[in-house]
């Protein structure tokens, strides 16, 4: 049926093909300009989730952070450092002789 079609249709056709390639390509090409990953969303730009993670820090309180660091490093220091004794037994050996009641 393809070779029933005049010469001037197939061009119409290829003409129609070749618009809706370029379409296509000048919507690729402004998504990869806008940081958009292709196959993507906007909510997929690395652009809005590095805003998105600048306003969460920026509204946590610095001293708070602080606070968490300078905690992880001494917690590592004194871990390295220091005979820390497992606290997870140590509260199932407490909790064991909660249940077994005062020893006589």
């Amino acid at each position: 049926m393809a070779e029933d079609k005049d010469p001037v249709s197939k061009l119409k056709d290829l003409a129609e093909l070749k618009e809706q390639l370029e379409g296509i390509q000048r919507r690729v090409e402004n998504e990869v300009q806008a940081g958009i990953p292709q196959g993507g969303s906007l909510l997929a730009s690395p652009f809005l989730k590095g805003a998105v993670a600048g306003y969460v820090l920026a509204k946590l309180r610095s001293t708070a952070i602080l606070g968490v660091c300078l905690g992880v490093c001494t917690g590592i220091f004194v871990a390295q450092n220091y005979p820390v004794p497992n606290i997870e037994q140590t509260l199932r050996e407490y909790a064991s002789s909660l249940r077994k009641g005062p020893s006589k």
